[in-house]
């Protein structure tokens, strides 16, 4: 595991401990318990649901109120019903925590109340509970999300965009103009390889490998896969490297920064996810005015493309680094549309003429 990738989980599971501090003291038994089979950031998700569970706990359920989720006990876990439970959902549609206020649609009740049953489940195997009352909590029916990508033209579009600075207003194209080979790098990268915003900015240098076509990456939950990258993503980051971001390495060698990473911010640092975010918005814009794409948008683009031309399912499973072929499926199942219009095309009604 990269430094970097390194440094990442050690603030996770610095937040992890502050968090477990918020919480009643039997909770640190089911973060102990799950710590084999999980990683730190589904931990520290658990952490942040737990949170709002408990101070709901407080706010509004009779034997808990008045208390501090420090001193709530699994005794009182015992006394909820479902009735409670099923108000929590309900609390979760609209509700007020350290003083800001806070909206879930179904996609975020169905996370929170599915940590709670995870919860639940964990203390009831136990025999730490007699019962398992949010198991008979039904999660939100949640509709299909609409699936999102650039077509083919608009590809063209946002890497022109990037290149060229179309589209951009006066300031955005002067920053442009010193930051586009990048740009046009991270692009290509992630329309050409459908790599995860999360692992393209803790890529460096030394994870790519021009000779072969291929560089090392870090997935999530920590393991490395080496992938594999065309000509035109080759020409961008040769391009890069060559030019950009050899500036920018020397900065970050005078001013401290970090000169190992891939790709860098102008400040010669390597640049986080929301820096990347911002950038596809920007030239997205551009590109395709009347779509919100993001970093995740254009990996579902590499993946549509690349079961268009392969048919395979699994080969895209693999590529992207899903464990499960159904979580795949889920998400680029709309390509099939395709198929279905080719079927409708190849079926006639009325018998073609016989020809003389």
């Amino acid at each position: 595991m990269s430094d970097y990738f390194k440094e990442r989980e050690r603030e996770m599971n610095m937040r992890l401990r502050q968090l477990r501090e918020e919480l009643p003291e039997f909770a640190e038994e089911f973060f102990v318990g799950i710590e084999p089979r999980t990683t730190v950031l589904t931990r520290l998700n658990y952490a942040y649901d737990l949170r709002i569970f408990f101070d709901y706990l407080c706010r509004r359920v009779r034997c808990c109120r008045d208390k501090q989720p420090q001193d709530i006990t699994l005794s009182d876990l015992e006394k909820l019903t479902t009735a409670n439970l099923e108000s929590y959902l309900e609390y979760l549609g609209l509700y007020t925590f350290e003083g800001k206020e806070y909206s879930n649609g179904e996609r975020g009740k169905a996370r929170k109340i599915s940590t709670v049953r995870t919860f639940f489940k964990f203390f009831y195997n136990r025999d730490r509970l007699a019962s398992d009352v949010a198991a008979k909590i039904s999660l939100p029916k949640l509709r299909d999300k609409e699936i999102i990508r650039l077509e083919g033209r608009e590809i063209e579009r946002i890497l022109e965009a990037a290149e060229e600075g179309t589209g951009m207003s006066a300031h955005q194209h002067k920053i442009q103009r010193g930051t586009r080979e990048r740009d046009g790098a991270i692009l290509a990268l992630l329309l050409g390889t459908g790599i995860r915003v999360s692992e393209l900015v803790g890529l460096n240098v030394r994870d790519i490998d021009f000779e072969s076509g291929a560089f090392t990456v870090t997935r999530k939950g920590g393991g490395r896969a080496i992938l594999y990258f065309n000509d035109d993503v080759a020409e961008a980051l040769t391009r890069y490297i060559e030019g950009e971001r050899r500036r920018l390495a020397e900065r970050a060698e005078s001013k401290g920064g970090d000169e190992d990473a891939l790709f860098l911010s102008m400040q010669a640092r390597r640049m986080c996810v929301r820096a990347v975010e911002n950038l596809v918005k920007k030239y997205a814009a551009v590109a395709a005015p009347l779509k919100t794409i993001s970093p995740h948008k254009l990996r579902s683009t590499y993946g549509t493309n690349l079961y268009r031309a392969t048919g395979d399912i699994y080969m895209v499973a693999d590529v992207l680094g899903h464990r499960d072929v159904n979580t795949t499926k889920k998400h680029y199942a709309a390509i099939e549309i395709d198929r279905r219009k080719a079927a409708a095309k190849a079926v006639r009604l009325t018998p073609e003429e016989d020809e003389d």
